[in-house]
């Protein structure tokens, strides 16, 4: 019984606490915040009275076809799933829906939808635009006649090494006196001892 009564003249005092000090308030500043209450609130309703009136058509109006973004692709089968999207794909906000760009439009080359004839995406794109993208790449990228020009020079510079390295082979077999024996192999030498042997026998008859 102690906790409760104590409890309740606790919360007593809390109230007369509050009571005493809306008391202090003076009566004007009360005054001023009832004011101030009242004309916010009428500010509000007017703009909830404007954006329902002036949102709303006039009585009688006749509201006009408005196209959607489907209506773009004929509504004839097999078309269902693009138009499908195309009409629950999101407009405000969010315009890149799972990190795809929303296009409402054809291409008239590859007959696909998503993208138009000069971009990228469309698979018909390098086959015809091969030098249009190579001067684009060059304009673009400031260090692209740099990077070209060394990989000439470095392909020219490989190209002679080699051709000296081939002409350097070929003398020091050309000036080695094996080089007719290890070229003939062992058949060669067998022809070359059959001679040397019959030129023995004819000089030896001779003598």
């Amino acid at each position: 019984m102690s906790d409760r009564k104590r409890a309740r003249e606790g919360r007593k005092e809390k109230e007369d606490r509050r009571d005493h000090k809306r008391d202090k308030i003076p009566k004007d500043d009360l005054e001023k915040l009832k004011k101030h209450t009242k004309k916010v609130s009428q500010e509000v309703q007017k703009l909830k009275h404007i954006e329902t009136f002036y949102e709303k058509p006039p009585p009688g109006f006749i509201k006009e076809h408005e196209e959607k973004p489907e209506d773009c692709i004929p509504a004839e089968p097999g078309n269902e799933d693009a138009r499908s999207f195309l009409a629950h794909a999101p407009t405000k906000g969010l315009w890149m829906p799972l990190g795809r760009e929303v296009k409402v439009m054809q291409c008239w080359r590859c007959k696909r939808y998503g993208h138009r004839t000069g971009d990228r995406e469309c698979p018909f794109f390098i086959t015809g635009n091969q030098k249009l993208e190579h001067f684009r790449v060059a304009h673009e990228d400031p260090m692209y006649d740099l990077i070209r020009e060394n990989k000439r020079n470095e392909k020219e510079t490989r190209i002679q090494q080699l051709q000296q390295l081939l002409l350097f082979f070929i003398l020091l077999r050309l000036r080695s006196p094996s080089h007719h024996r290890r070229g003939r192999g062992k058949e060669g030498q067998k022809e070359e001892r059959q001679k040397e042997e019959k030129d023995e026998a004819k000089a030896q008859v001779q003598n």
